[in-house]
């Protein structure tokens, strides 16, 4: 992750980019990208979602707009002084604990039909609406 992080900022000073390597345009550049992904799927049946990389030449349009998504994260990331890794397992574990795992049919005698402190609908929605 760091040699393409370092490869990314010697790309973007070889063509003298960094005054335009903001934070701000930057995250902007990132949700452009992310969009752009967003767009490949927006129509198709979460089916057809599933299979798109059947497709060779859909396959390749995902494959582009994840690297393009990327490569401004990482940026974004260095511009910042933030490691991205660091701050991902430092997020994970903050999940954790906020959000901890819920036993199905285990030592706890749920049964995984929800209930108090299953796993049911209603845990799943609230995880949903707080995931990070």
């Amino acid at each position: 992750m760091a040699e393409l992080q370092r490869r990314l900022v010697a790309f973007a000073a070889a063509r003298d980019w960094q005054p335009y390597h903001t934070p701000k345009n930057l995250v902007a550049a990132l949700s452009v990208e992310a969009a752009e992904l967003l767009e490949i799927f927006q129509w198709l049946t979460p089916e057809q979602a599933e299979r798109v990389m059947e497709d060779p030449e859909s396959a390749h349009r995902v494959a582009d707009e994840v690297a393009d998504v990327l490569a401004y994260l990482l940026q974004f990331c260095a511009v910042l002084g933030i490691d991205p890794l660091a701050a991902l397992a430092a997020k994970i574990d903050r999940n954790e604990v906020r959000f901890p795992a819920k036993r199905r049919g285990g030592e706890d005698g749920e049964d995984g039909e929800g209930g108090e402190g299953g796993a049911g609908e209603e845990g799943a929605e609230e995880a949903v609406r707080k995931a990070p």
